[in-house]
């Protein structure tokens, strides 16, 4: 920014790698290049033609008030200005000299071929240049006649490296002070010149002369025109405290040169301002009511500052236009803070925006997706936005409506509610039959968050298996343990879960009870479940049972949660069968038997604390024994349809006599094609449902119904 005259800016511009110096004298309405001077120190013609040559200027201007920059001007002496730069195509650091324009930047001279420093004394009757050298220097140049001719001074015997000078205005006593130092080792030094007797006398009338700001010829700049009085070059009179510069200032006529394009309009190669892509005008009126007025832009705005008058002022300015009646457009529903997220129980606020519309006859309905919505006769009224508190997780749909006689408008959004997750279980059964479907569950608490995302990892797998629900089914194609991990992310929370399962073609499995006093110890939490089944396990194999030479490895305990306690045992094959089907499935089949025969002798036992012992029970045969994928007759399929038979006429006649019985869980396979041999498997949860007298099946459902986990005393968010 040029000082002491306004809308005189000079900015360098980088364009395809070149950076150039242009200046204005609207405040940026139109930039041009600056004319290089016509001759060089010598004298001799520059040839310098624009475009494609002008002068560029370094615009570093000085912090320190100790240091000139690279560009100065002083509002006390207006239209001079003085700067380091370059004539040519583009700015560069190579060739720098220094120049002044003495009309605001319209003409321009070079005083130096090198860097210098300049101050302005006497609000600009003379100008004092300082080498910027590396070594110390004992002279300054003055000038009083703007620059075209300098004097050399001495100020000090002892040359100084000058890194600073300071000159203090609006004082009686003209002093310019120095800072420097002898040498790089000596201290600061400080020398004072008093420079008020170069100029030895008071300025008069005559030494007074007028100066038009012009803009390459246009007396009008920033619509007025202005005459300043100056000093006449080369008269040295000191001014007076009551000087003023300018002399004359009037307004000038209005022409185009005095407008800009206005916001959201843009100037096109004709010089004309329409619309940018981005802007649409009608959006000036959407806060507008009928029977309101409005300001409707021509695209046209006078320069800030700008004093001109009449002209084609009317033409470009803005006109008073009535308020148009028109439907609901580009309505916007947002909240305040922009997130699609909150917090159970948080303060929501919605904010509503119309692009188009009469907003004082507009109903505006919003509905929050929760059964409560809200009803507005005017935006106005919602300014401040709408809060509302969501009492649930769980992703809603808040919708707003705006309507008028005209017409309507909606804008939707969708807002996720969460609710923390501080636990997940995931239940998967203990045992599975390869290449046969099971369900996996991942219970979250609390179970009402519905923004959650489900990752389930399967052994080795490198990408998880993404869902929004948190059941799914999965089929095991390897035998042995198989891993499956469930990671649930709700928020910013992630938690997981991992559990074993234990796949195979086919399996054994009996159902365990236990004798009263052990449910006085049962507290109900998975570590005890986990080392009762060891116990159970170690007890199943000791001397007396009869399977004590049976592998550990191959046997499978498993807890079932609650009271009373019970049990569930898996016999599995070997890994490696190297003898044949039949021969294995008689061999688990025998140890089965004899493993009932021990249980029925109350021969499984184990010490549970001292003085404490628990007897072990076989409570069912589960109705499973030994089948796998593949479609095959079994010779023992009669056998088990007549047992299943016998159990449903068992269960009518404890049912007629009202008697409680024990825990059963009854699996059936049935294969599409041919009859199947049926199989036990029991799911890992976490809670065993209860099953009372009435809830038991008829035969014929037993055959056809898988007994489901349940779920039960889970807390809600």
């Amino acid at each position: 920014k040029v000082a002491g005259i306004k809308g005189i800016l000079i900015a360098n511009r980088k364009l395809d790698n070149q950076v150039k110096t242009y200046i204005t004298y609207n405040k940026g309405r139109d930039w041009r290049l600056l004319q290089a001077p016509a001759t060089d120190l010598m004298g001799n013609d520059i040839y310098c033609i624009l475009p494609f040559c002008s002068l560029h200027l370094h615009l570093q201007a000085s912090e320190n008030p100790y240091t000139s920059g690279s560009i100065s001007s002083k509002e006390s002496a207006p239209g001079i200005i003085v700067a380091t730069g370059n004539i040519g195509s583009e700015l560069s650091f190579n060739d720098v000299g220094m120049f002044i324009s003495a009309d605001s930047g319209n003409n321009w001279r070079q005083i130096f071929e090198e860097e210098y420093s300049v101050w302005f004394l006497d609000k600009g009757g003379a100008l004092v240049a300082v080498k910027q050298a590396s070594v110390p220097i004992r002279h300054i140049w003055i000038s009083f006649d703007e620059g075209k001719q300098w004097s050399k001074y001495s100020f000090t015997l002892t040359p100084l490296f000058v890194d600073g000078v300071l000159v203090e205005p609006g004082t009686e006593n003209q002093i310019m002070t120095f800072f420097g130092h002898f040498s790089h080792r000596s201290e600061w030094q400080l020398v004072k010149v008093d420079y008020k007797s170069i100029f030895g006398r008071g300025c008069t009338e005559g030494d007074y002369q007028t100066w038009q700001l012009h803009n390459q010829g246009d007396p009008c700049v920033m619509g007025e025109k202005q005459i300043y009085m100056k000093r006449r070059p080369g008269n040295r009179c000191m001014l007076g405290k009551d000087y003023s510069r300018i002399l004359s200032s009037e307004p000038c006529i209005c022409t185009a040169a005095d407008f800009e394009c206005d916001y959201g309009f843009e100037r096109r190669s004709d010089g004309k301002c329409f619309p940018a892509f981005w802007f649409n005008p009608t959006t000036a009126s959407r806060s507008c009511s009928l029977g309101q007025n409005f300001f409707n832009s021509t695209g046209y705005r006078k320069v800030v500052s700008n004093n001109c008058t009449a002209g084609v002022k009317e033409l470009y300015t803005a006109r008073k236009q009535q308020c148009p009646s028109r439907a609901p457009q580009g309505l916007h529903l947002v909240t305040s803070d922009g997130k699609l997220t909150a917090a159970q129980g948080s303060n929501v606020t919605f904010l509503v925006f119309l692009e188009e519309g009469d907003s004082l006859r507009t109903n505006i309905q919003l509905d929050f997706g929760d059964g409560i919505a809200v009803s507005y006769s005017n935006l106005s009224l919602m300014e401040e936005g709408i809060k509302h508190i969501y009492k649930s997780a769980g992703i809603y749909r808040v919708s707003a409506v705006a309507e008028n006689s005209l017409g309507a408008e909606t804008s939707v959004l969708h807002l996720h509610i969460t609710c923390p997750v501080e636990h997940v279980h995931l239940s998967v059964p203990f045992v599975a039959i390869k290449n046969k479907e099971v369900n996996l569950t991942a219970v979250v608490w609390p179970n009402r968050s519905r923004t959650i995302t489900y990752f389930w990892w399967f052994g080795n797998n490198t990408e998880p298996l993404i869902t929004l629900d948190g059941s799914i089914s999965h089929i095991f194609t390897t035998e042995g343990m198989n891993t499956v991990t469930v990671q649930i992310s709700a928020g910013n929370v992630i938690l997981q879960d991992t559990k074993a399962v234990a796949v195979h073609e086919f399996f054994k499995s009996l159902l365990l009870s236990f004798s009263p006093n052990l449910d006085e110890y049962n507290p109900d939490i998975p570590e005890w479940r986990q080392d009762v089944s060891r116990v159970i396990k170690a007890a199943l194999v000791q001397e007396g049972t009869g399977v004590s030479e049976f592998p550990e490895e191959r046997l499978l305990v498993a807890v079932f949660p609650g009271v009373p306690t019970a049990a569930e045992l898996f016999l599995l094959p070997q890994k490696n069968m190297t003898e044949g089907r039949k021969k294995i499935e008689s061999d688990l089949e025998q140890i089965s038997e004899i493993l009932i025969s021990a249980l029925n002798q109350n021969l499984v036992e184990f010490e549970l604390k001292p003085g404490v012992r628990v007897i072990v029970y076989i409570t069912q045969l589960t109705l499973a024994p030994l089948v796998d994928s593949s479609p095959r007759h079994s010779s023992s399929a009669m056998l088990m349809l007549l047992s299943v038979v016998f159990v449903g006429l068992a269960v009518f006649l404890i049912y007629k006599f009202k008697r409680k019985i024990p825990w059963i869980n009854i699996y059936a396979e049935v294969n599409h094609e041919k009859e199947q041999e049926m199989i036990g498997s029991v799911s890992q949860t976490e809670n065993t449902p209860k099953i009372t007298l009435s809830e038991f099946a008829t035969p014929e459902e037993l055959m056809e119904k898988e007994v489901e986990p349940h779920v039960i005393g889970m807390s809600i968010c």
